[in-house]
């Protein structure tokens, strides 16, 4: 839990407009998660500017970064105040690694980040599954995206 801070203008075009009410925010950074999969109990989101909070519970730690990943990867989002909890299935089961998040620079490749990263820029694949479904093509991604770099097991 925490805040995150993201380029504010980069990223997904999802709002009518930079005058789009409150109202219309919410629901389409909602539709937004909902519409990739992501299934979150007691999801809930406020916007104030820029700035967004969620709430809610999820299984797995790679799932609740994706949900900061896909609200800040949102054109006019700056900052994700994530409120969400982490609870497995299982209640002994171990706690998945925070996974590090990058910033794309003008230039780089998910091999360039993953040789940075792993020392192997054939290990891009990882970097590529690990943002699923936010990305559906290692060739496309942009200047000012943030990617979740899990660690390799």
């Amino acid at each position: 839990m925490g805040l995150f801070s993201f380029l504010k203008n980069a990223g997904a075009k999802i709002f009518g407009g930079s005058s789009a009410p409150k109202y219309d925010k919410v629901e389409a950074l909602k539709k937004a998660v909902t519409d990739l999969g992501f299934s979150v109990n007691d999801f809930d989101l406020d916007v104030d500017d820029d700035t967004v909070t969620v709430y809610g519970t999820v299984p797995t730690q790679a799932e609740r970064e994706k949900i900061i990943l896909a609200l800040g990867n949102v054109d006019g989002i700056a900052t994700v105040d994530d409120r969400i909890s982490v609870v497995p299935p299982e209640p002994e089961a171990v706690p998945e690694p925070e996974a590090q998040f990058y910033t794309v620079q003008k230039g780089d490749s998910l091999s360039k980040i993953a040789k940075a990263y792993y020392g192997d820029p054939m290990k891009y694949p990882v970097i590529f599954e690990a943002n699923k479904p936010m990305l559906k093509d290692p060739n496309l991604i942009y200047p000012g995206q943030m990617l979740r770099i899990p660690p390799l097991d």
